[in-house]
């Protein structure tokens, strides 16, 4: 009898699943295949096809696949490879507390990329994909002027506190908080435009109000520590390391993708006044299919007219971690993380740690997360291009997000700090 065997068939999205097949004839061709359907309807499915040992068996830990969606060992190809049905759509997570992603696996005995969908399969099993943990608490946050979700660990705690927040395309986005605090943190998934009675859109960074939501945090009783942290990706990574670089409560900073300087809209701190580099609207590119790319937006960082909108970062006086895909296509995310080690070397300053991912593109996110090079945004028209290679992004996920925890724990958690 064929069998396909899923385990853990209930786990945190971040998790590896360990996929078998046994009961095939030896050296016999298969395709699997995984579907879910988002919330918003949209089907998402990837396909991969295997040959079966002479045991009649398949075990995704150590075969490769020879066609499909990807192709070599990929134990977790499946899940990171993929795609909308309806073009440019990305997969996030909203409702992380009441329901998981639903993946259906099904195998079939042949090849099956160009099949009916009247054919039936051999065998097929569903998994349940959370983000959050049993236990884990999320508190709605409309406290004075701050939108977010707090998300925290089960038990009394203290436990280490970070605020989580994401790019342009505004709202609150809940689902790395919330896997974080799966982890052990008191996350602050922090919404700062386009979220109820928040501004609709970005026309100024008041570092007041990031201010506002770090102090928030501090004073919970369940958070621990003489500081927090902050994980961000896009703008968000600027804005996080304008806090870091003007705020002491934060300790420790990990930037995904961002810049060095301060682009776009103007930061104000107190009586501190930043004017940013202007973007280049005149250089957006329309590329095949209809993307967009911003990659050439973006002001250059390096010309002397723009020095007064670099972020002072020497200043920061916790740690910082960037974590650059090397093929980003929205920022030339690589070269601001290296202009900021220059900049902090130039100061004798050491608190600072670059990982960068050939191959890794824009939306660096946990494992699990399905690899997006381009997407639907909530400002334009058309889909921006987010760049990167399947493979490699999906190793720099796995990695990054194992290096990201590390570097929280070691900064965050000092002698009474509870640790899942």
């Amino acid at each position: 009898m064929i069998r396909l065997i899923v385990t853990p068939k209930i786990s945190l999205a971040d998790e590896p699943l360990k996929i078998q097949v046994s009961g095939l004839p030896p050296s016999q061709l298969v395709t699997l295949q995984a579907s879910l359907t988002d919330e918003k309807g949209v089907l998402f499915y990837s396909q991969a096809l295997y040959w079966s040992d002479q045991a009649g068996e398949v075990d995704l830990e150590w075969a490769a696949a020879t066609g499909g969606d990807y192709t070599g060992v990929q134990p977790m190809g499946l899940f990171q490879c993929l795609k909308p049905e309806k073009l440019f759509h990305r997969l996030i997570k909203r409702d992380v507390m009441q329901s998981p992603f639903r993946v259906r696996l099904d195998l079939f005995d042949s090849h099956h990329l160009f099949s009916s969908p009247r054919d039936q399969p051999a065998a097929s099993q569903t998994v349940e994909r959370w983000y959050v943990a049993p236990g884990v608490e999320r508190v709605q946050i409309r406290g004075s002027r701050i939108r977010g979700a707090l998300f925290l660990p089960p038990g009394e705690g203290p436990f280490p506190g970070l605020i989580d927040m994401f790019g342009g395309m505004g709202g609150l986005i809940e689902f790395r908080a919330s896997l974080l605090a799966s982890r052990g943190f008191a996350a602050l998934a922090l919404a700062y435009f386009a979220y109820e009675d928040l501004p609709s859109f970005l026309d100024e960074v008041d570092l007041e109000y990031f201010e506002e939501a770090a102090n928030i945090l501090l004073e919970h009783p369940k958070v621990g520590g003489a500081g927090i942290g902050v994980v961000a990706t896009c703008k968000g990574a600027e804005i996080a390391l304008a806090m870091a670089t003007f705020l002491p409560q934060i300790t420790a900073t990990v930037c995904i993708n961002g810049t060095n300087a301060i682009h776009g809209t103007a930061l104000r701190y107190r009586d501190l006044h930043i004017s940013p580099i202007p973007y280049k609207l005149e250089c957006v590119r329309q590329m095949p299919l209809g993307l967009l790319s911003f990659f050439s937006v973006i002001g250059d960082t390096r010309a002397e007219a723009n020095q007064g909108s670099i972020i002072p970062v020497e200043k920061a006086q916790g740690q910082l971690l960037f974590v650059v895909g090397e093929s980003d296509q929205n920022y030339n995310s690589k070269a601001y993380a290296e202009e900021v080690m220059e900049r902090m070397r130039r100061h004798g300053r050491k608190n600072c740690t670059l990982l960068s991912y050939p191959g890794a593109g824009h939306l660096i996110e946990p494992p699990g997360s399905p690899f997006c090079p381009c997407s639907w945004t909530t400002f334009f028209v058309l889909p921006l291009m987010w760049g990167g290679e399947a493979q490699p992004h999906a190793a720099a996920q796995e990695h990054s997000w194992r290096e990201i925890q590390k570097f929280l724990w070691h900064h965050l958690c000092p002698t009474g700090i509870s640790k899942l």
